[in-house]
């Protein structure tokens, strides 16, 4: 591991400069197991914006995540090499100008075969990371975490591309394996009756939160082992948490 010392690793959570963790920032990735970058960015919602001040505030957070993990009996920074590789440079004003700067930074990343975790950002970033992956391991299964499908196939006449609508796209560019999408915790109003037949043509398994209460974690856990089969890719969009825990999220859902 680099030396942190002038990141305040050492010290109390108040001080220090607020890197992830407090990890060196470093473009440098030899020998290093995993990259953490943030992706800016959310000009893609439909609602509410300022998701683009996440991967600061998260950043900012992580100072209170040091030490071991009692749960997993582990103490991850003496397994891995991480590094925090900054932020990709947006352009609010162009989502696909911004998706191209995304794909680019993250195959920078997934190539030399270090593990990328992405802070975002709205989830219009989905698309542009599951091209990066995909071009360095094949079709990756995907595990997506959400209130929302995801799957529509527009917000805006005229635009395809929004925070509603990355795999629609990646499933239609053949980003994903077959039968191995599964999305998990959906709930809230939708655009009309069939939008879960929508998705379920396009070939992702909707699982709604209220079979997810029904049936317990362990059972959807379970059903995840056995359809995932390829690389995995998991993605979290912070709405899946009740807004009564996770408030600034752009698209606020109650559980229901």
């Amino acid at each position: 591991m680099n030396d942190n010392a002038a990141f305040g690793a050492g010290l109390q959570p108040f001080m220090g400069i607020p890197s992830f963790m407090r990890l060196p920032v470093s473009r440098e990735l030899k020998g290093v197991d995993v990259a953490i970058m943030g992706v800016p960015f959310d000009s893609g919602t439909s609602y509410r914006t300022g998701a683009r001040f996440g991967p600061r505030k998260i950043r900012e957070t992580s100072l209170m995540i040091w030490g071991h993990n009692s749960t997993l009996n582990v103490t991850p920074l003496k397994k891995l090499n991480v590094v925090d590789y900054g932020d990709v440079s947006v352009i609010p004003t162009s989502i696909e100008h911004t998706m191209t700067a995304i794909t680019k930074m993250a195959s920078e990343i997934v190539d030399t075969g270090t593990k990328l975790i992405t802070l975002g950002g709205d989830h219009s970033i989905a698309l542009p990371l599951l091209r990066s992956h995909v071009k360095k391991h094949g079709p990756v299964s995907l595990v997506h975490i959400d209130a929302h499908i995801d799957t529509w196939e527009s917000e805006f006449e005229g635009s395809p591309y929004s925070h509603g609508t990355p795999f629609r796209y990646a499933l239609q560019e053949g980003l994903i394996r077959k039968d191995e999408y599964m999305q998990i915790g959906i709930r809230g109003p939708l655009s009309g009756a069939n939008d879960y037949a929508d998705a379920k043509q396009l070939g992702a398994r909707t699982v709604t939160i209220h079979e997810v209460m029904e049936n317990g974690v362990k059972e959807i856990l379970k059903e995840v082992h056995e359809r995932m089969k390829g690389p995995l890719y998991v993605t979290v969009d912070i709405d899946s948490a009740d807004p009564a825990y996770a408030p600034g999220t752009g698209t606020p859902k109650s559980e229901d």
